[in-house]
């Protein structure tokens, strides 16, 4: 079995859906061969010198599963793209790019965070390619850890209060966008996260049935996308009391 997750946004400021993260990884993510993290494991990573207690737990957790054997593979997403090797080092995750194509039970599976397919948001696209500079991240994280943590919660206010005032639709996938990537890469199957809407799109492309899988965030619940020889299922993981 294969899972796939994204949109976790861990923080100390929600710690019931950290503590949901780590009972499933000891619990069921064991059980699978490989598990995929498609974006924005936390809700911020300032740089793989960030050392807080709750970032060394999930360290901690994906590292025993590693060393259990199941493979794990990270993808970055909008928050946390300053992910980088010294943490898959600890972690034992391998670094995978976005976009990425892997075989799924013989179907070739176009993997994307999917920030990239909001082209709508054209305010949010000029943000991601200055954050994605390499001198621009060379220059934050050159700054002290807790300067790196102030600008942080100031960015985070500023997005929010940015976010309020779009149309939902503008921060939702465009559909020629998608179209696009999947002839790029010539597939009939993509799955992706980031705008917190799960659900399973199925639709034609270029004359065949495609299907498009939105993975669902964790605020309220877990949700897991499980892949074995007899389908794709989108699951929750229900917070305990």
């Amino acid at each position: 079995m294969t899972l796939f997750i994204s949109d976790l946004h861990l923080c100390a400021q929600r710690p019931a859906i950290l503590q949901l993260f780590i009972e499933f990884l000891n619990r069921q993510a064991g059980q699978c061969d490989a598990l995929y993290i498609l974006g924005d494991l936390f809700e911020a990573w300032l740089g793989d010198d960030d050392d807080g207690p709750d970032n060394a737990r999930v360290i901690s957790a994906l590292r025993a599963l590693h060393d259990s054997g199941t493979a794990i593979y990270f993808m970055h997403g909008n928050r946390d793209f300053l992910i980088a090797e010294k943490f898959a080092a600890l972690s034992g995750c391998r670094l995978l790019p976005d976009p990425s194509v892997i075989d799924l039970n013989g179907t070739p599976t176009l993997l994307m965070h999917g920030d990239t397919l909001c082209t709508d948001d054209v305010g949010y696209q000029r943000f991601r390619r200055l954050a994605r500079n390499r001198f621009s991240q060379r220059l934050f994280l050159n700054l002290p850890l807790a300067l790196r943590r102030r600008i942080a919660r100031r960015l985070r206010a500023q997005s929010m209060s940015r976010t309020l005032a779009k149309s939902p639709a503008i921060m939702d996938v465009n559909a020629r966008s998608v179209a696009a990537v999947m002839r790029q890469h010539r597939v009939t199957r993509l799955i992706h996260g980031h705008t917190h809407r799960p659900a399973v799109h199925d639709f034609e492309l270029d004359g065949r049935a495609a299907q498009r899988i939105v993975l669902g965030d964790w605020y309220a619940q877990g949700s897991v996308l499980r892949c074995d020889a007899r389908g794709l299922h989108l699951t929750t993981l229900p917070l305990s009391g």
